[in-house]
């Protein structure tokens, strides 16, 4: 699933689509999200996007920079 666009959603929206992509899979070993969020929440990572401030791609790119 694409993320939705900053124009064509609502806050809600984007915040469900952030929850969904990035909610725990209970295998730690296989899934790594918690390792690229480093301890953090995807609401709080993501908090730009689901603002509206900034897109999905962007948060992602600078979240991928910062964990390299």
């Amino acid at each position: 699933m694409t993320a939705p666009s900053i124009d064509n959603s609502d806050r809600s929206e984007r915040e469900a689509y952030v929850l969904e992509q990035w909610k725990c899979l209970g295998n730690c070993e296989i899934c790594g999200k918690c390792h690229i969020l480093k301890g953090r929440d995807a609401e709080t990572v993501y908090a730009d996007y689901i603002e509206g401030r900034k897109s999905y791609i962007e948060v992602t790119i600078e979240l991928r920079d910062k964990n390299y």
